[in-house]
Protein backbone atom coordinates (compact mmCIF):
# COMPACT_ATOMS: atom_id res chain seq x y z
CA UNK A 1 0.00 0.00 0.00
CA UNK A 2 1.66 3.78 -1.18
CA UNK A 3 1.68 6.12 1.52
CA UNK A 4 -0.93 8.47 -0.47
CA UNK A 5 -3.08 5.27 -0.25
CA UNK A 6 -2.32 4.99 3.67
CA UNK A 7 -3.07 8.65 4.36
CA UNK A 8 -6.21 8.83 2.32
CA UNK A 9 -7.84 5.73 4.25
CA UNK A 10 -6.88 7.18 7.48
CA UNK A 11 -8.35 10.45 6.67
CA UNK A 12 -11.80 8.55 5.21
CA UNK A 13 -11.52 7.17 8.26
CA UNK A 14 -11.11 9.82 10.60
CA UNK A 15 -14.49 11.31 8.89
CA UNK A 16 -16.16 8.51 9.21
CA UNK A 17 -15.26 8.20 13.36
CA UNK A 18 -16.89 12.04 12.82
CA UNK A 19 -19.95 11.17 11.76
CA UNK A 20 -20.50 8.66 13.74
CA UNK A 21 -19.98 10.71 16.31
CA UNK A 22 -22.41 13.63 15.21
CA UNK A 23 -25.03 10.94 14.75
CA UNK A 24 -24.13 9.46 18.20
CA UNK A 25 -24.53 13.29 19.39
CA UNK A 26 -27.60 14.02 18.06
CA UNK A 27 -29.28 10.88 19.49
CA UNK A 28 -28.39 11.56 22.95
CA UNK A 29 -29.98 15.33 22.57
CA UNK A 30 -32.85 13.96 20.81
CA UNK A 31 -33.03 11.31 23.59
CA UNK A 32 -32.30 13.80 26.19
CA UNK A 33 -35.32 16.31 25.08
CA UNK A 34 -37.79 13.35 24.98
CA UNK A 35 -37.06 12.20 28.33
CA UNK A 36 -37.25 15.98 29.76
CA UNK A 37 -40.52 16.70 27.35
CA UNK A 38 -41.86 13.07 29.01
CA UNK A 39 -41.02 14.75 32.74
CA UNK A 40 -43.19 17.91 31.45
CA UNK A 41 -46.12 16.08 30.90
CA UNK A 42 -45.41 13.91 33.90
CA UNK A 43 -45.78 16.59 36.03
CA UNK A 44 -48.43 18.03 34.30
CA UNK A 45 -50.05 15.25 34.56
CA UNK A 46 -49.51 14.54 37.97
CA UNK A 47 -50.77 18.32 38.46
CA UNK A 48 -54.13 18.01 36.62
CA UNK A 49 -54.95 14.79 38.64
CA UNK A 50 -54.03 16.60 41.96
CA UNK A 51 -56.03 19.70 40.62
CA UNK A 52 -59.13 17.03 39.49
CA UNK A 53 -58.74 15.85 42.88
CA UNK A 54 -58.80 18.90 44.72
CA UNK A 55 -61.67 20.18 42.97
CA UNK A 56 -63.86 17.15 43.34
CA UNK A 57 -62.80 17.29 46.86
CA UNK A 58 -64.44 20.76 47.11
CA UNK A 59 -67.06 19.77 44.76
CA UNK A 60 -70.33 20.23 46.98
CA UNK A 61 -72.76 17.51 47.94
CA UNK A 62 -75.85 17.26 47.11
CA UNK A 63 -77.42 18.41 50.07
CA UNK A 64 -74.49 21.00 50.25
CA UNK A 65 -75.56 22.22 46.57
CA UNK A 66 -79.24 22.21 47.79
CA UNK A 67 -78.81 24.45 50.37
CA UNK A 68 -77.76 26.91 47.54
CA UNK A 69 -81.34 26.06 45.56
CA UNK A 70 -84.15 28.07 44.85
CA UNK A 71 -86.61 27.57 47.91
CA UNK A 72 -89.71 26.01 46.49
CA UNK A 73 -91.96 24.58 49.19
CA UNK A 74 -94.82 22.37 48.85
CA UNK A 75 -98.51 23.50 48.54
CA UNK A 76 -100.71 22.88 51.38
CA UNK A 77 -98.03 24.79 53.66
CA UNK A 78 -98.04 28.44 55.54
CA UNK A 79 -95.50 30.63 57.13
CA UNK A 80 -92.03 32.07 56.15
CA UNK A 81 -90.62 29.16 53.79
CA UNK A 82 -93.33 27.38 53.67
CA UNK A 83 -92.75 25.51 57.03
CA UNK A 84 -95.13 25.85 59.19
CA UNK A 85 -96.94 22.28 58.38
CA UNK A 86 -100.75 22.36 59.75
CA UNK A 87 -103.07 19.13 59.39
CA UNK A 88 -106.70 19.27 60.02
CA UNK A 89 -109.78 21.38 60.76
CA UNK A 90 -109.26 25.26 60.43
CA UNK A 91 -112.38 25.57 63.30
CA UNK A 92 -110.21 23.03 65.79
CA UNK A 93 -109.86 25.65 68.75
CA UNK A 94 -106.32 23.89 69.82
CA UNK A 95 -102.66 22.92 68.13
CA UNK A 96 -100.93 20.12 68.90
CA UNK A 97 -97.11 20.27 68.04
CA UNK A 98 -95.08 16.99 66.52
CA UNK A 99 -91.84 16.88 66.31
CA UNK A 100 -90.46 13.78 64.48
CA UNK A 101 -87.32 12.63 62.95
CA UNK A 102 -88.19 9.88 59.71
CA UNK A 103 -85.25 7.64 60.91
CA UNK A 104 -86.01 8.04 64.80
CA UNK A 105 -87.09 4.70 66.14
CA UNK A 106 -89.06 5.93 69.05
CA UNK A 107 -90.90 7.95 66.31
CA UNK A 108 -91.55 4.82 64.82
CA UNK A 109 -93.26 2.87 67.77
CA UNK A 110 -94.74 6.14 68.52
CA UNK A 111 -96.67 6.13 65.06
CA UNK A 112 -97.69 2.30 65.24
CA UNK A 113 -99.30 2.52 68.27
CA UNK A 114 -101.18 5.98 68.03
CA UNK A 115 -100.98 7.47 64.73
CA UNK A 116 -104.07 5.91 63.71
CA UNK A 117 -105.57 7.87 66.75
CA UNK A 118 -104.01 10.90 66.08
CA UNK A 119 -105.79 10.71 62.50
CA UNK A 120 -108.98 9.90 63.88
CA UNK A 121 -108.62 13.33 66.09
CA UNK A 122 -107.55 15.34 63.30
CA UNK A 123 -110.66 14.23 61.35
CA UNK A 124 -113.21 15.04 64.71
CA UNK A 125 -111.99 18.10 64.45
CA UNK A 126 -110.95 17.64 67.97
CA UNK A 127 -107.01 19.66 67.45
CA UNK A 128 -105.18 20.49 64.29
CA UNK A 129 -101.45 19.03 64.21
CA UNK A 130 -98.40 21.12 63.44
CA UNK A 131 -95.78 18.93 62.32
CA UNK A 132 -92.04 19.58 62.67
CA UNK A 133 -89.52 17.93 60.77
CA UNK A 134 -86.16 17.31 61.87
CA UNK A 135 -82.76 15.86 60.77
CA UNK A 136 -80.59 15.55 63.66
CA UNK A 137 -80.51 11.84 63.09
CA UNK A 138 -78.47 12.73 60.38
CA UNK A 139 -76.13 14.99 61.66
CA UNK A 140 -75.10 12.17 64.19
CA UNK A 141 -73.57 9.97 61.51
CA UNK A 142 -73.33 11.98 58.29
CA UNK A 143 -76.29 10.31 56.82
CA UNK A 144 -78.78 11.33 54.42
CA UNK A 145 -82.23 9.29 55.13
CA UNK A 146 -83.84 12.00 57.55
CA UNK A 147 -83.16 14.81 55.27
CA UNK A 148 -84.36 12.68 51.87
CA UNK A 149 -87.21 11.40 53.91
CA UNK A 150 -88.44 14.98 55.13
CA UNK A 151 -87.99 16.17 51.25
CA UNK A 152 -90.45 13.31 50.42
CA UNK A 153 -92.88 13.74 52.98
CA UNK A 154 -92.82 16.95 51.10
CA UNK A 155 -93.84 15.84 48.09
CA UNK A 156 -96.19 13.85 49.86
CA UNK A 157 -97.77 17.61 50.79
CA UNK A 158 -97.66 18.75 48.02
CA UNK A 159 -100.29 15.82 46.63
CA UNK A 160 -102.68 16.35 49.43
CA UNK A 161 -102.11 16.37 53.86
CA UNK A 162 -103.88 13.07 53.35
CA UNK A 163 -101.27 11.37 51.38
CA UNK A 164 -98.48 13.32 53.97
CA UNK A 165 -100.29 11.74 56.70
CA UNK A 166 -100.43 7.93 54.67
CA UNK A 167 -97.75 8.06 53.67
CA UNK A 168 -95.64 9.15 57.08
CA UNK A 169 -97.31 6.07 58.78
CA UNK A 170 -95.97 3.92 55.83
CA UNK A 171 -92.39 5.13 56.40
CA UNK A 172 -93.08 4.44 59.93
CA UNK A 173 -94.41 1.19 59.82
CA UNK A 174 -92.94 -1.50 60.94
CA UNK A 175 -92.67 -3.47 57.50
CA UNK A 176 -90.73 -0.21 56.21
CA UNK A 177 -88.95 1.41 58.81
CA UNK A 178 -85.30 0.64 58.70
CA UNK A 179 -83.27 0.38 61.59
CA UNK A 180 -81.53 3.56 63.18
CA UNK A 181 -78.27 2.59 61.40
CA UNK A 182 -78.85 1.63 58.70
CA UNK A 183 -79.95 4.77 56.22
CA UNK A 184 -82.26 3.39 53.53
CA UNK A 185 -84.37 6.20 53.42
CA UNK A 186 -81.08 8.14 52.04
CA UNK A 187 -82.02 5.60 48.28
CA UNK A 188 -84.73 7.55 46.49
CA UNK A 189 -85.56 3.74 44.94
CA UNK A 190 -86.63 2.90 48.49
CA UNK A 191 -88.68 6.19 49.53
CA UNK A 192 -90.64 5.64 46.11
CA UNK A 193 -91.54 1.55 46.96
CA UNK A 194 -92.82 2.62 49.89
CA UNK A 195 -94.72 5.25 48.36
CA UNK A 196 -96.50 2.40 46.29
CA UNK A 197 -98.23 1.25 48.73
CA UNK A 198 -100.58 4.73 49.24
CA UNK A 199 -102.80 4.90 46.97
CA UNK A 200 -102.58 8.79 46.02
CA UNK A 201 -99.11 8.09 45.82
CA UNK A 202 -98.99 5.24 43.83
CA UNK A 203 -97.92 5.59 40.01
CA UNK A 204 -97.71 9.66 40.75
CA UNK A 205 -95.75 10.87 38.28
CA UNK A 206 -95.41 14.15 39.47
CA UNK A 207 -94.97 13.02 43.03
CA UNK A 208 -92.16 10.65 41.70
CA UNK A 209 -90.54 13.15 39.67
CA UNK A 210 -90.43 15.32 42.65
CA UNK A 211 -88.70 12.83 44.77
CA UNK A 212 -86.01 11.76 42.21
CA UNK A 213 -85.46 15.58 41.65
CA UNK A 214 -84.95 16.72 44.94
CA UNK A 215 -87.76 19.32 44.54
CA UNK A 216 -88.41 20.16 48.06
CA UNK A 217 -84.73 19.22 49.39
CA UNK A 218 -84.25 22.94 50.22
CA UNK A 219 -87.42 23.03 51.84
CA UNK A 220 -86.20 19.80 54.17
CA UNK A 221 -83.41 21.80 55.27
CA UNK A 222 -85.47 25.04 56.50
CA UNK A 223 -87.95 22.56 58.19
CA UNK A 224 -85.35 20.79 59.80
CA UNK A 225 -83.86 24.77 60.81
CA UNK A 226 -87.34 25.18 62.36
CA UNK A 227 -87.11 22.03 64.81
CA UNK A 228 -83.29 23.22 65.31
CA UNK A 229 -84.92 26.86 66.39
CA UNK A 230 -87.54 25.40 68.46
CA UNK A 231 -85.30 24.06 71.81
CA UNK A 232 -86.32 20.46 71.49
CA UNK A 233 -83.96 18.29 72.33
CA UNK A 234 -84.86 14.95 70.90
CA UNK A 235 -88.31 13.20 69.10
CA UNK A 236 -90.84 12.25 69.07
CA UNK A 237 -91.64 15.59 70.88
CA UNK A 238 -95.73 16.68 71.81
CA UNK A 239 -96.42 20.29 72.99
CA UNK A 240 -99.83 21.58 73.36
CA UNK A 241 -100.03 25.67 73.59
CA UNK A 242 -96.02 25.18 74.13
CA UNK A 243 -96.69 22.78 76.91
CA UNK A 244 -94.79 19.66 76.53
CA UNK A 245 -96.52 16.39 77.25
CA UNK A 246 -95.13 13.23 78.36
CA UNK A 247 -94.86 11.30 75.10
CA UNK A 248 -97.76 8.09 75.47
CA UNK A 249 -97.16 4.60 73.92
CA UNK A 250 -100.76 3.28 73.61
CA UNK A 251 -103.88 4.78 72.08
CA UNK A 252 -105.60 4.70 75.59
CA UNK A 253 -102.10 6.69 77.38
CA UNK A 254 -102.81 8.82 74.32
CA UNK A 255 -106.22 9.82 74.89
CA UNK A 256 -105.77 10.65 78.34
CA UNK A 257 -102.93 12.87 78.12
CA UNK A 258 -104.07 14.75 74.83
CA UNK A 259 -107.75 15.24 76.82
CA UNK A 260 -105.50 16.58 79.91
CA UNK A 261 -103.64 18.96 77.81
CA UNK A 262 -107.35 20.35 75.89
CA UNK A 263 -108.50 21.59 79.26
CA UNK A 264 -105.24 23.49 79.78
Amino acid sequence: MSARNSQANKAAARERLRQERERQAQKDKTRRRLVVAGSVVGVLALAGGAGYAVTQMNKPGAWEAAADKKLVAPKNTEGENGTTVLLGKKNAKKTLELYEDARCPICATFEQSVGEQIKRDIDDGKYRVQYIGATFIDNSDNGEGSKNALSALGAALDVSPEAFLEYKAALYSKENHPEESKDKFADDSYLLKIADGVAALENNAAFEKAVKDGTYDKWALEMSKTFDRSGVQGTPTLKMDGKKIETPQTPGDYTKAIDEALKG
